[in-house]
């Protein structure tokens, strides 16, 4: 363990197992499904399948963030003992958690003037995010203080690249985040819409593509024109799924193929509740180090 205490939010979207390893306390947020509120606790309260299969049954679950109280719960413990903390948040484009750990950094902060809290905007989200929590992870492991890790954190959070295609439109139409002309097109067109994350942390939409063969073939081609490297590609992998594991299964095994020097086999984690609240099932993510991203 490092000289800090480096924290994130569930919305890594990473196995239990992966915290518990890489010994990185999260903090949960919340959703609400068919009237009853749920931690966002990595599918323990309700199975990734289930939850999966209750918005495929017409369910409409409602997200919330992170609040200022629960961040200042979440911190003290570790202020207590004297840890200085290092905490990744979900990006700043997709929710106001990171404005309401600002809020409670400068709380505590007057509590324990002694202690570090430095909050970073991930700028991105699911396990994209939490890939660079691992770098960070790593970083802390070799002795690396704090601040050189926050300035390393923000130095290269927009070299990960987040790139996702859904076969289920459903969802985002009801997020606002595709118009409800683009999604009954895209329906009845079989489109397979090709997304990202930009360099402001904000959900864009990249290309509008024919089946969901092509939009498989197209995320790898994606990401060997953008991944540090090329084809040479030595980093690690991450990839989110929800309800559509043959579907990540065959984008992981052409990553595989194509990129021969990866290190190690390519992670498959479940998108978690509150992300895939938003995505509804269908959707894939990939999730790789590159050029930075710049729009």
């Amino acid at each position: 363990m490092g000289s800090f205490i480096l924290t994130c939010c569930s919305t890594v979207d990473m196995k239990k197992e992966f915290f518990e390893q890489r010994q990185i306390p999260y903090v949960c947020f919340h959703y609400t499904m068919d009237g009853v509120t749920y931690p966002d606790d990595l599918g323990q309260s309700i199975p990734f399948p289930e939850f999966y299969d209750r918005i495929a049954k017409g369910a409409t679950p409602v997200t919330s963030q992170v609040n200022v109280e629960e961040y200042c719960d979440f911190f003290e413990p570790f202020l207590k003992e004297g840890k200085d903390i290092l905490h990744l948040t979900l990006s700043s484009g997709i929710s106001g958690t990171y404005n309401s750990a600002c809020v409670a950094r400068e709380e505590m902060s007057s509590r324990y003037p002694d202690r570090k809290i430095v909050i970073v905007d991930s700028l991105g989200a699911s396990a994209g995010y939490g890939l660079l929590t691992d770098s960070v992870a790593d970083l802390r492991d070799k002795g690396v203080s704090l601040e050189e890790a926050a300035e390393w954190t923000e130095n290269h959070k927009l070299f990960v690249h987040h790139w996702f295609f859904s076969t289920d439109l459903t969802s985002f139409k009801r997020g606002g985040r595709i118009s409800a002309t683009s999604a009954m097109l895209g329906t009845v067109l079989n489109i397979c819409p090709l997304m990202s994350i930009d360099d402001t942390g904000h959900l864009i939409p990249r290309q509008k593509i024919r089946t969901k063969k092509k939009a498989i073939q197209e995320i790898i081609n994606t990401m060997e024109a953008h991944a540090k490297g090329g084809r040479d590609y030595s980093g690690k992998c991450f990839l989110s799924y929800s309800a559509c594991e043959n579907d990540a299964r065959e984008v992981a095994a052409l990553v595989e193929e194509r990129f021969q020097k990866l290190s190690g086999k390519v992670l498959l984690n479940s998108i978690g509740a509150v992300i895939g609240s938003h995505t509804g099932p269908g959707t894939v993510a990939l999730f790789f180090w590159g050029d930075k991203r710049t729009d």
